[in-house]
């Protein structure tokens, strides 16, 4: 006797149950995405999604602890190697160790530009990653605030550059504000570690 199995169900997967205040946490989260993915404009949002892409693997972070550590004598190379320490750290920790326990998924895309057609979306493609939290803006916080505790300088015009990292990695749909949050408060936790005990053993004249 021939048995058929059944065809597998396409029907969405429930959402999880939460609790009022996860769940009131969650719907706020999802607002706040809403209102920064949506386009700002073609030229605007090129760029948004050039400069995202430019902090893929902290380029950005590299490249300017390669400028401190060639032109900024030995301040310079502590602030670089402690910068890039503390980077290390946090991308190992949110990527080994809190994606996987967390477990969440990327954003929906928004409506309002779909992703997959060139010219009428200002979306990067979607990591296959979990998403929170967000890895890139944990290692900028990362470098900001470790490399900022050798060269305050540094620190505030990295900590600049980490805040345009999170904006633009929830413009560009890949992250909700939550995950850009936490990444935030991991990079700068792990940064503020590397920056108290890391420089005082850096000779590096």
């Amino acid at each position: 006797m021939n048995v058929t199995a059944a065809p597998a169900s396409t029907a969405p997967l429930p959402p999880p149950d939460r609790g009022p205040i996860a769940q009131a946490l969650q719907d706020a989260d999802q607002r706040v995405y809403t209102a920064l993915a949506s386009p700002l404009g073609a030229g605007t949002d090129r760029w948004v999604g050039r400069f995202t892409t430019l902090a893929d693997h902290s380029k950005i972070s590299m490249l300017t602890a390669a400028g401190l550590a060639v032109f900024g004598g030995v301040r310079g190379r502590r602030a670089a190697v402690t910068g890039m320490v503390a980077v290390a750290a946090t991308s190992a920790t949110a990527n080994a160790v809190v994606k996987p326990i967390a477990h969440r998924r990327r954003p929906l895309r928004h409506p309002k530009h779909p992703s997959g057609q060139p010219g009428q979306s200002h979306h990067v493609t979607m990591p296959t990653s979990r998403s929170f939290p967000s890895g890139h803006t944990a290692a900028a916080c990362a470098f900001a605030v470790a490399a900022g505790s050798v060269w305050p300088a540094v620190g505030v015009a990295s900590g600049a550059v980490a805040v345009a990292v999170g904006y633009s990695r929830v413009h560009v749909g890949v992250h909700y504000p939550g995950d850009v949050a936490a990444g935030a408060l991991l990079g700068a936790g792990i940064g503020a570690v590397a920056g108290h005990y890391l420089p005082p053993r850096l000779p590096l004249r």
